[in-house]
């Protein structure tokens, strides 16, 4: 390696840890390093972080990852982060007030039904995209602010601000209170066709305007850093990205016909939207903002899963085993009638049932923990296959799924995916996507490749391929919707399967319920 060869460093904040990467002129990695973090569960469906443990974790990887030899030659900043998650801090010190609420924190769960009561549901899918759901950070920032400036004057005074992990960190590590446009778009307050904070949003989430980051580009402008050492400080940030959207920029997302599914300790599914999608009908999935180079937002489609990685973990916990025991446990045997609804905190896309309740059906006295795990596992494949299939029904097509995450180590699993969907899985072969996304877009700042040279950036894969039988995968369909059905409450209409506010008479068609193939539709398929 030549020693003036320029280095961009990658920060990934994440749920579970914040990870570090060195990434040089060609793409690869030099350099990696990880510092984990802990979450508190204060009350049923709460669930917790510490601001200042993120801030230090950030640090403590940052030293781990940067020799100071090679710190002179780091030539920007890319940060990744989790979304959703809100911190509220004072202006003026710097310092978290009250703790961060998770994007899995349920604790706004009865507020939400009251908004919806209300009809409030169709303003908020129409401007910010998204459906009203307490995974979303509005409610979050209702109740930050309700406990800490009931009355909002020091919010209008500008004393505090509120905004998620990416404000929070160029905040604390920059000085400047920003928001990246990709994060921002999960908030439920941004105008998602107009890219900025909307006001009847903030005045139905009690949002003082005053109390919120600017909205810039996925490419900044940017504070630089200080306090990172070793990097000097004044060091540019050159990209910011939500950590899903980070990973889709990772596989090269804006290409036609390919959708990302991130399996982690829940999933992420999205595509980059067409022209003609943008304004995309209530379907079970999101719009989004994906990035912004520079040059206008680029739209996707997502839908959300609250329970992948963590349903394994889950019943490792049970078993009182590991999560490759029971990925192991999976690849033995079938689930032999079994299904498991991991409906913890209820269901996200494509079905936003909130209400929804945690299930296993088909036991007998001949269960066995194998069957379980087979079942956990089938819960992961047909919960990505579910919202894939909206995102398909909206765009035309999905011939290939671009799989990254923790639980795409297993094999099978990614087997048993292509044998769901009917679709070739491509399962990166490279770890910490987000974060080797975010450094691909600082390296397109920083001029260490142009969008050609971007295009071009080796991006090795792993193929699965359908084997399984066409009937087979209708069976499994039949099984897994029949088991979603039982795991919603029974006032629950079944049109919410497809966005959750269609009115009385809309048209109800469920893919359970067709009597053609239902692996035959007009979105093209690869078999």
């Amino acid at each position: 390696m030549a020693a003036a060869e320029p280095l961009v460093l990658a920060i990934d904040q994440g749920t579970s840890s914040t990870k570090a990467l060195l990434v040089d002129g060609r793409g690869d990695v030099v350099a990696r390093s990880s510092a984990a973090i802990g979450q508190t569960f204060p009350a049923p469906g709460w669930v917790e972080q510490s601001a200042e443990e993120i801030a230090a974790s950030v640090r403590d990887a940052v030293a781990a990852c940067v020799d100071p030899a090679d710190a002179p030659r780091v030539v920007g900043v890319g940060i990744s982060t989790q979304r959703e998650s809100l911190v509220l801090w004072d202006r003026a010190t710097g310092d978290a007030v009250g703790p961060v609420v998770t994007w899995q924190d349920q604790r706004t769960v009865d507020t939400c039904r009251e908004l919806a009561a209300t009809g409030a549901g169709e303003l908020v899918r129409e401007r910010s995209g998204l459906p009203l759901d307490p995974m979303f950070s509005a409610l979050k920032a209702r109740w930050l602010l309700d406990a800490h400036d009931p009355q909002r004057q020091r919010s209008r005074a500008g004393e505090l601000c509120l905004g998620t992990i990416d404000s929070w960190l160029l905040s604390r590590f920059g000085g400047e209170h920003v928001t990246e446009v990709s994060n921002a778009s999960r908030t439920q307050l941004m105008d998602v066709d107009r890219g900025r904070w909307d006001d009847e949003l903030l005045e139905l989430f009690a949002v003082p305007a005053e109390v919120l980051g600017t909205i810039v580009p996925s490419v900044g402008p940017f504070p630089t850093t200080r306090g990172l050492a070793p990097l000097a400080d004044g060091t540019p940030v050159l990209a910011v990205l939500g950590d899903s959207h980070a990973a889709l920029f990772a596989h090269a997302g804006w290409r036609p016909g390919v959708c990302k599914a991130t399996y982690g300790t829940g999933s992420s599914i999205m595509a980059v939207a067409g022209r003609a999608t943008a304004a995309a009908p209530d379907g079970g999935v999101c719009r989004t903002v994906a990035w912004d180079l520079g040059d206008g937002p680029v739209q996707a489609l997502e839908g959300n899963i609250r329970s992948s990685g963590r349903t394994l973990t889950w019943l490792a916990d049970l078993f009182a085993t590991t999560t490759e025991q029971i990925l192991a446990d999976a690849a033995a045997t079938d689930p032999e009638g079994v299904s498991l609804v991991p409906a913890f905190g209820g269901l996200g896309a494509p079905w936003w049932e909130p209400d929804a309740s945690a299930l296993i059906a088909g036991l007998t006295l001949g269960t066995r923990r194998e069957h379980l795990a087979a079942a956990a596992v089938h819960s992961v494949v047909a919960q990505v296959e579910d919202v894939v299939d909206a995102v398909a029904a909206v765009t035309g097509g999905v011939e290939v799924l671009l799989a990254d995450g923790g639980l795409t180590r297993s094999s099978e699993l990614m087997q048993r995916q292509a044998d769901y969907s009917r679709r070739r899985v491509a399962r990166s072969s490279v770890a910490d996507l987000s974060a080797l996304g975010v450094a691909h877009l600082a390296g397109l700042s920083a001029g260490l490749w142009d969008r050609a040279g971007l295009e071009s950036l080796d991006r090795p894969a792993d193929e699965f391929t359908p084997q399984q039988t066409t009937a087979d995968a209708y069976a499994r369909h039949a099984a897994w919707h029949e088991a979603i059905d039982r795991s919603r409450p029974p006032h629950t209409d079944i049109r919410r399967a497809r966005g959750g506010t269609a009115s009385p008479g809309a048209d109800t068609t469920d893919r359970r319920n067709r009597t053609e193939d239902p692996m035959s539709s007009t979105t093209s398929r690869s078999t």
